[in-house]
């Protein structure tokens, strides 16, 4: 065990054990194959089957996610002729479910004004740039234009924004012909746009990242855009560079109550390393963002609040137009990290994107805090359910062996309530010796997850070190615990989503066994559920 406050002789001779396990392990690893058994070793074993990912080479940042005529669009970072990262392209899927996703044809392609960076799009309902009509309205999208020549030279104006739009819902996509519509003020790192509609103020804002702080422009017709304000150099992460902001307002749950939430992620300066998403609170008066005052309290004492403290969401924005009958937030990240995302083991494609979670904002005991949950979307993929309402975790082993329940694509839910000063473990294991950890430390005070033993991971000094860790929020002793398994990843929620983790791993075969343990202290697990996920979903290229 890794775990500094406990030495491993004292897991061995104190530890109380929970393992669920199969009938027959084999048996399993051939069903959870069973669709997938033709193609090679690296398509079955770690190609995931609920999350995007590529049909083949480099993928990173999402993009100009929008939602039209029932249909999720996301676009994505991506080069077509490698799997490391080259010359920006916007790749394009397409999902009436957030779960199932067809890939498209590229969207935009670099051209004689750089690659094409990251960026956003919305619905132009109202046609206010002239580029549709009314009647049927166009996308329009913003992108940064990077100058690799201007790079080559260590030039200064290097970024710059541009715009697209399509009249025929997001697939084949014109750019405009006044290119560039935010010209560089001399920043090096001047990039990622994220427009919207701010309904309140009646005016399309756009925020982008400025090096170590954010830039609020507006405008009236997508086309002309008026700088308004700066924020963020006084607070939060400083670390790294500062990337993909999204920014937009929440009605604070349970109330009548709306504030406005920027979400900013930076690399490096995560708390567990490399790359990570921070998020502010406040209020904006269409000019200008200022933090609401408890926020900025709580933002002061801990240097910056996070999204989530895996060690792999990164460069997560929100999908426009989302129907308001809806009233969602719906959130997707880069599922790795920029210490290691070009040497993971994998070769024909490289990265995935997260579950699509929907975010919440809380005030609770007087503070701001967003949570963050997978989207409902899943459930319809369920194929079988196991369910056991207690289950004793005593000085034996407790074994469930009556389910052919496959941990390779599956959900875990359970409760643990009344929880002593104690540190309990949750291990994933395998009949190779993988060991995926995670856990909640009472005797510190923070959750963990531990992937040092979980199969290949010598690819990059960088990936298994460091032991992601949260902290726990005081005199909370009961807990809520929800987590998806799909081949490479695991995606972990604490306590309806107030503390997240994404981590990935590249295990020599499925996991086989689930162990719950603590150090001293006999603890009941309640309502321990497994739901099966379908094999069968599809991302198909078009």
């Amino acid at each position: 065990m890794r775990i500094a406050s406990v030495k491993p002789f004292l897991v061995i001779l104190m530890g109380f054990f929970l393992v669920v396990s199969c009938q027959n392990k084999a048996q399993v690893k051939k069903q959870s194959l069973a669709t997938q058994e033709k193609l090679p070793f690296e398509e079955a074993q770690y190609r995931p089957s609920f999350h995007f990912t590529p049909n083949e080479n480099w993928m990173n940042d999402p993009n100009g996610m929008f939602y039209l005529n029932n249909i999720y669009h996301l676009y994505f970072q991506y080069y077509p002729k490698g799997n490391t990262w080259g010359p920006m392209h916007w790749g394009h899927a397409t999902s009436k479910d957030l779960v199932s996703w067809k890939e498209e044809q590229i969207a935009l392609y670099p051209d004689d004004k750089g690659y094409i960076f990251s960026g956003s799009a919305v619905v132009d309902y109202l046609n206010s740039s002239g580029f549709g009509t009314k009647n049927k309205p166009p996308i329009v999208a913003v992108f940064t234009y990077h100058d690799p020549e201007i790079e080559k030279i260590n030039g200064m104006m290097v970024e710059s924004q541009a715009i697209a739009y399509s009249n025929d819902g997001g697939y084949h996509w014109t750019k405009y012909k006044d290119n560039p519509v935010i010209k560089n003020p001399g920043i090096r790192d001047f990039r990622d746009p994220k427009m919207s509609w701010d309904s309140i103020h009646k005016q399309w804002i756009l925020i982008l990242a400025a090096g170590n702080r954010d830039r609020f422009y507006v405008s009236k017709d997508l086309k002309h855009w008026n700088f308004q304000s700066e924020f963020g150099a006084e607070f939060g992460a400083h670390s790294g560079v500062w990337e993909c902001p999204d920014f937009f307002p929440m009605q604070v749950y349970g109330t009548s109550q709306t504030k406005w939430i920027l979400l900013q992620s930076i690399n490096p300066g995560a708390p567990n390393g490399g790359s990570g998403t921070q998020y502010f609170v406040g209020d904006f008066d269409g000019k200008t963002f200022r933090l609401d005052p408890t926020f900025k309290n709580d933002l002061l004492k801990q240097k910056a609040i996070w999204l989530d403290y895996g060690r792999d969401n990164y460069a997560g924005v929100t999908w426009s137009d989302i129907p308001q009958i809806d009233g969602r937030r719906l959130f997707l990240g880069w599922m790795s990290n920029w210490d290691y995302a070009q040497k993971v083991p994998t070769k024909k494609w490289r990265s995935s994107m997260t579950i699509p979670r929907e975010l919440k904002l809380l005030k609770q005991n007087g503070h701001y805090r967003m949570t963050s949950n997978p989207v409902n979307e899943l459930q319809k993929y369920v194929s079988k359910t196991v369910n056991k309402k207690i289950v004793s975790v005593k000085n034996l082993t407790e074994i469930i062996n009556h389910t052919q329940i496959d941990f390779f694509e599956s959900q875990i839910e359970f409760d643990l309530n009344n929880l002593k000063k104690d540190n309990y473990v949750f291990l994933l294991q395998n009949s190779k010796g993988d060991t995926l950890e995670f856990g909640i430390n009472l005797i510190d005070s923070f959750y963990f997850v531990d992937r040092t033993k979980t199969g290949i991971n010598n690819f990059s000094d960088k990936f298994a070190k460091p032991i992601s860790k949260a902290p726990i929020p005081q005199n909370i002793n009961t807990f809520k615990v929800r987590m998806f398994l799909d081949k490479t990843s695991l995606e972990l929620f604490f306590n309806d989503g107030e503390t997240v983790f994404t981590n990935l791993f590249f295990i020599k075969t499925p996991f086989e066994e689930f162990t719950a343990r603590s150090v001293k202290t006999p603890f009941k697990i309640e309502n321990f559920t497994i739901n099966q996920l379908s094999s069968n979903i599809k991302n198909v290229k078009k």
